[in-house]
């Protein structure tokens, strides 16, 4: 039986906030879809959420239920996306870490991408743990306990990690037999931490976006300070031709000179 067969029918957590990267929520979630498990979106508040696409904001989401009112019976595996605020929100939060400690604790799979390992060192499940993640917390993990590898998708007792989005593709392959409950081929892990990167990684696109088109409330600033420029050139200019058409006028006493003899008309 393939993984998409044994997925079928499975519920699926998927834990997020304000913040998460849309890459890491949607494709995931529509290959889960795709073989058969149902996905369920919980976050930290009723409603919708925003997602980002890197530092640019991206999609609303909406939410399915808050992770206050989930119940560990109700689901088989659990996901956590990524992303530079969804994670440290998830981090701060003591449902959201009791709910990825009980998942863990009750043998269930959990898969975790880029800055969400994070949640691993907040939670108390991070030491003694093989994992990648975001190179930018990987002091993070090492500091927790947890040997971190700069690879793409790591695996490690019952916790799938993935480096960032640009290893999608790969996580996908390993997170559908993951969740699938599909046994690891045996892979010995090195014991000791790759070391820190020597320059910083860049999500596909990273540059082109920071250049990408500005806010609503940024282009209405330009917008009123273009105006406010306009305006005040304009009362300048008139000002202008105002003292110039002063100037020009005679000089009602001074440039009129003496009055012309009346002719004698007798």
């Amino acid at each position: 039986m393939s993984a998409s067969q044994k997925l079928a029918g499975k519920r699926i957590a998927v834990l997020a906030a304000d913040g998460v990267e849309q890459a890491e929520l949607e494709e995931p979630v529509a290959a889960l879809k795709e073989a058969g498990a149902q996905v369920v979106l919980l976050a930290l508040r009723p409603g919708r959420i925003r997602a980002m696409h890197v530092h640019q904001s991206g999609d609303l989401m909406r939410v399915d239920k808050t992770v206050m009112d989930a119940r560990l019976s109700d689901y088989d595996a659990l996901l956590v996306p990524g992303g530079y605020i969804s994670p440290d929100l998830l981090r701060q939060s003591a449902p959201a870490r009791d709910f990825v400690r009980q998942m863990h604790g009750a043998g269930k799979p959990v898969a975790l991408m880029s800055q969400a390992p994070a949640i691993l060192t907040s939670a108390g499940l991070a030491a003694q743990r093989t994992l990648t993640s975001w190179p930018g917390i990987r002091d993070d993990m090492v500091n927790a306990g947890a040997t971190w590898l700069n690879q793409d998708v790591v695996r490690d007792d019952g916790c799938l990690t993935c480096r960032g989005p640009q290893d999608i593709t790969a996580f996908i392959h390993a997170l559908l037999p993951f969740f699938a409950g599909e046994e690891e081929a045996q892979v010995a892990l090195q014991a000791h931490s790759d070391p820190p990167q020597e320059a910083p990684s860049e999500t596909p696109d990273q540059p082109l976006r920071w250049l990408s088109a500005p806010s609503i409330g940024a282009m209405l600033s330009l917008a009123l300070l273009g105006v406010g420029v306009v305006a005040a050139n304009r009362s300048r200019r008139r000002k202008s031709e105002a003292e110039a058409e002063a100037e020009a006028e005679p000089d009602a006493e001074g440039d009129a000179g003496p009055a012309e003899p009346r002719p004698d008309t007798r």
